[in-house]
């Protein structure tokens, strides 16, 4: 394998696929990450990689990637198809909103809707006995549903910053990880796109992404509701998914597609998220970091923060004077701030590698994760 950097942008190749990376030697990178990186270039039919800088090691490759390749390979997509992140733009001014209330009304986001939504699958093309029941609901690891105010932001963007905004962190809940589930084993060596077992699988992804799409626009609402405001959405855009990309297929794991305007990139629960706008860097594969990335994995986190109650009620503050909704103990550990990296030192190696800029900064007010009689995914 050789390296070079040019203008800290870090480019290798291993085995046939070529690897870019967008971040620079200051970032928090795992070992365990990049190996898997140069694992999947030399994987049979894989072209490019891109790595972003919230990287981190998951089961079947890394989070954080795109990869493109001449035939499909599902594991990396994952079985969280289609999740993503859309971010709302609210009626309610920040100045109307009372916190203590808000946290009481937004306890209905741990329980299942009361509506009938088989419309709404009808109306996005899906059955309408497509676990209808799930649908409106957050889940369950580093899902959420924020409340957040507007910090800084470019004038070009005409953002208000008088009002509250909505993000929403979800995917497909059981539907991905069925669909996943029902893919044989031989095709995690790559499927030739055309064969029935593909044909299949890109069916049954389109009707996931939809399905995460729809989740998130209609937990939204219910968030909206419970605030009394109503929502305008800005822009939705999912990381885990399989798009056709000139002769190939590109898979994208925790990458957010860049080429359709504005990119949300979550903080952790304590810190800012940010608004992105992308450079149209080649080498990109039109895709960005969708978030801070995690620094240690969830078991490892039960030794490294104190549980005592007094510490517990902390992790249910943030720096910000906001409140977060999760009543899961091992969830908070687990999702405790100090187990992502810095989504500003993100943001800052996006912008030095030049795939990116800032274009927006929000700061939590109310994160709901989990209530108690909540349904964990």
């Amino acid at each position: 394998m050789r390296n070079s950097v040019l203008d800290g942008r870090a480019s290798a190749v291993s085995g046939d696929g070529v690897i870019t990376k967008f971040y620079t030697p200051a970032a928090w990178i795992e070992g365990r990450a990049e190996a898997q990186l140069e694992e999947i270039a030399g994987w049979t039919g894989v072209q490019k990689i891109a790595g972003f800088p919230d990287l981190h090691p998951g089961k079947y490759g890394p989070v954080g990637c795109a990869v493109l390749a001449d035939r499909i390979f599902p594991q990396l997509i994952g079985n969280d198809m289609g999740c993503g992140m859309s971010l709302f733009q609210l009626d309610l001014p920040v100045r109307k909103l009372k916190l203590e209330k808000a946290l009481r009304r937004m306890r209905v986001l741990g329980e299942p809707t009361t509506k009938d939504q088989h419309w709404r699958l009808e109306d996005a093309g899906l059955p309408t006995d497509l676990i209808a029941t799930s649908l409106g609901t957050v889940g369950g690891g580093n899902h959420f549903c924020e409340v957040q105010t507007l910090a800084e932001v470019d004038d070009g963007t005409r953002l208000d910053a008088s009002r509250l905004y909505l993000l929403v962190h979800s995917g497909s809940r059981g539907f991905g990880n069925a669909v996943l589930g029902s893919v044989p084993d031989d095709a995690f060596a790559g499927l030739d796109p055309d064969n029935d077992t593909a044909l299949a699988y890109r069916q049954d992804h389109k009707r996931a992404v939809r399905w995460a799409s729809l989740n998130r626009q209609i937990i939204a609402e219910r968030a909206a509701e419970a605030l009394r405001a109503d929502l305008m959405l800005l822009v939705d855009v999912p990381h885990n998914l399989l798009v056709r990309h000139g002769d190939g297929w590109l898979h994208r794991k925790g990458a957010a597609i860049a080429a359709q305007g504005f990119v949300p990139l979550a903080g952790s629960r304590a810190s800012a998220s940010y608004l992105l706008s992308s450079s149209g860097h080649e080498d990109a594969l039109e895709s960005l970091a969708h978030g801070a990335g995690r620094r240690y994995d969830r078991s490892s986190m039960h030794g490294r923060v104190r549980t005592k109650k007094s510490d517990i009620e902390a992790m249910q503050r943030t720096p910000f004077g906001g409140r977060i909704l999760c009543e899961d103990r091992d969830m908070l550990i687990e999702e405790a701030p100090l187990a992502y990296k810095s989504a500003k030192s993100v943001v800052e190696d996006l912008e030095r590698t030049g795939a990116a800029h800032s274009v927006a900064e929000f700061h939590p007010l109310l994160t709901f994760k989990k209530t108690r009689d909540g349904r964990r995914s």
